[in-house]
């Protein structure tokens, strides 16, 4: 088991993969890395990410970078577990450039979305966070669910009236 992941090591691997890759690309961070680089939490597990465009060499870089940084990775995004949020690009927040690469805060209203669904005790105090800091507010998450909610059919693993009833809820008390 590798060791826990603190905001430094996170922005040693951010660079390091920059330097690794080739061409333009974007680097979309999700869950415990947002919660590092806002400071809600000191470490996590691992560091969760999607990469739309894919830069040159990108996997190579992953296998190297965990092994040499002693990091968790995984290609993780909460479009993999709920439909994508329209606009999810232009909700996304820009965090740095290295290189090429310009890295993001995957939408924050998506994060929150995926987080409420999956419901563990962690997920949700890092919903509660984002909402304390500002960052997602309860009439936009509730519209975004809206236009959702439609094609939760297509992840058949979702208990759609349980994921509407846990964001009506959330809504209603936020």
């Amino acid at each position: 088991m590798r060791p826990v992941v603190e905001r430094e090591k996170l922005l040693s691997f951010l660079e390091a993969l920059a330097r690794e890759t080739g061409g333009e690309a974007s680097i979309f961070l999700t869950g415990g890395a947002t919660a590092l680089l806002y400071g809600w939490r000191e470490t996590t597990i691992d560091v969760d990410l999607k990469a739309d465009p894919e830069p040159k060499r990108f996997f190579e870089a992953l296998a190297k970078l965990k092994e040499q940084l002693q990091i968790n990775l995984e290609l993780a995004s909460p479009d993999l577990f709920i439909p994508a949020l329209p606009d999810w690009r232009e909700r996304s927040i820009f965090v740095v450039r290295h290189g090429e690469i310009d890295f993001y805060h995957y939408d924050l209203y998506g994060q929150a979305l995926a987080k409420l669904e999956r419901g563990h005790p962690r997920d949700l105090n890092d919903v509660e966070e984002m909402s304390r800091r500002g960052l997602v507010q309860a009439p936009l998450l509730s519209a975004l669910f809206s236009a959702i909610k439609p094609e939760l059919i297509r992840f058949p693993a979702i208990e759609a009236d349980s994921f509407s009833e846990t964001v009506e809820s959330w809504c209603g008390n936020h």
